[in-house]
């Protein structure tokens, strides 16, 4: 079989591996190229391979980096099955439609410039019809079982512990008399103890494990450590007097959030909070988050039960309507305000930054990756003035970047991963992280494991 490394190769977005064996075409994920301005150009791009020759997608979960470009393979021919567990399904039907909102808007403000400008005008890269079709190739599977879906193939998922949904792959193809081989695609891996969802699954058995290398140049803070550091940053910001914006991703983080703002509270750790969350796909995605308890962790399902998340003083307000919105700028001080994006490239957490950035009394508090390109990458990196909506805005906020919440394992919870498999793979290949960390990596895995181990270029193919 030929493995096409299209993208999350030497970089952390756009996952996408194309899998011919001799009786069918699959796909790892199908996800968008983010953060550059260069980056995110590609999406437009036509596809490598024929959409219509491809028998299966299989999808590790609903971050948009791993599934944002469906819809358009869908709108490009693709007829076969997407099979992902049933919370990624969930999830996925809010996600692809917000992407095409989103897609919809930029193009419709964008051709409002172009046709001023007497320039050709764009289409979006797909429409919300167009989302909507691509759902329909969807099929949800059960954590652990075995699949055989044909072709000579069979997958299973295992919870992966980055997100709600989110799975390791593990895929066995028998092609030819040389016999049945394994891969395993690791997906995102999520950390130990983090709350919320579960620990990754250990995996004992791969011929040939595809891994991961978001955070595997250091090492994160425990849970304990992230915690304080969290009520730290949070009393410190409302001495000031200011607001806080805490841009966190919709899915995954800003329940992360809510939990340890909630624990924080109820264990008196910090008082009388206001807190709002102010992203309609959020708000969404923490519905949809009770409705999966395979997916959460003892702590969490404790907490439900026990009816803790509605005792406290904190005070708890969703705000999906743009009017209600708008009024979150008119609070001068002591607003948590929890929005999406998490990487402040898009979403209302831009209106936000735009009201509170250039605000000494003001904090904001990363909680997740920033991606090489983003305003978020920009704003940790310590730039003095950013661009929102055609404005200078100076940076004035004390900026907190809070790693221990990271929903990816760092380099020791990734080889410890790796460390579970009772017989070397033949081969490892490093995957979705940056060149630098991505290579590091390699050359730690030779060290501590001493087996054949590479880091893909975008659009290497590969023969096993």
């Amino acid at each position: 079989m030929n493995i096409t490394f299209i993208g999350a190769a030497r970089m952390v977005t756009g996952s996408c591996f194309y899998i011919q064996t001799k009786e069918a075409n699959l796909l790892i994920d199908c996800g968008f190229f983010q953060g550059s301005k260069e980056n995110e150009e590609q999406n437009a791009n036509s596809f490598s391979f024929d959409p219509s020759g491809i028998h299966y997608l299989l999808l590790t979960h609903a971050h948009l980096d791993h599934s944002g470009l469906i819809p358009k393979l869908v709108k490009d021919g693709f007829k076969g099955k997407i099979l992902a567990t049933n919370a990624t399904v969930e999830l996925c039907r809010i996600m692809l439609m917000d992407s095409a909102y989103i897609q919809e808007r930029d193009a419709e403000w964008d051709n409002k410039k172009r046709g001023w400008a007497g320039k050709p005008l764009l289409t979006p890269l797909y429409t919300a019809d167009e989302a909507a079709d691509s759902l329909d190739y969807f099929q949800g599977i059960e954590y652990g079982t075995i699949e055989e879906i044909g072709n000579g193939i069979k997958v299973r998922f295992q919870d992966a512990g980055h997100i709600l949904g989110s799975a390791i792959v593990e895929l066995w193809v028998n092609e030819d008399a040389s016999g049945e081989k394994k891969l395993v695609f690791s997906g995102d891996l999520g950390q130990k103890n983090i709350p919320v969802v579960n620990d990754p699954t250990p995996i004992e058995e791969g011929d040939y494990v595809f891994i991961e290398s978001t955070y595997a140049n250091r090492r994160h803070k425990g849970i304990n450590e992230t915690t304080e550091e969290l009520r730290q940053a949070v009393t410190e910001s409302l001495e000031r007097g200011g607001n806080i914006s805490i841009p966190a991703f919709a899915v995954g983080r800003t329940q992360n959030i809510l939990y340890l703002l909630k624990k924080l509270s109820i264990g008196g750790k910090l008082d009388h909070l206001r807190v709002f969350v102010d992203s309609p796909m959020a708000i969404r995605a923490t519905r949809i988050t009770l409705n999966h308890p395979e997916c959460l962790d003892d702590e969490t399902l404790e907490l439900i039960r026990e009816g803790k998340f509605s005792g406290s003083n904190l005070s708890l307000e969703f705000t999906e309507a743009v009017e209600a919105s708008m009024e979150l700028n008119k609070i001068k001080r002591g607003a948590i305000i929890i929005s999406a994006s998490g990487m402040c490239n898009a979403g209302r957490i831009r209106h936000h930054l735009k009201h509170n950035l250039w605000r000494p009394e003001c904090s904001v508090i990363f909680v997740g990756f920033q991606a090489y390109g983003t305003l978020g990458r920009k704003i940790v990196e310590g730039a003095s003035m950013v661009k929102l909506f055609g404005e200078e805005i100076a940076v004035k906020a004390k900026i907190y970047t809070i790693g221990g919440l990271s929903a990816h394992a760092d380099q020791e919870g990734l080889m410890d991963w790796l460390n579970k498999f009772k017989r070397k793979p033949r081969r490892i290949f490093v995957i979705h992280g940056e060149e630098e960390t991505a290579l590091g990596f390699v050359d730690a895995i030779k060290k501590q494991l001493n087996t054949d181990t590479c880091a893909p270029l975008r659009m290497e193919v590969v023969t096993i």
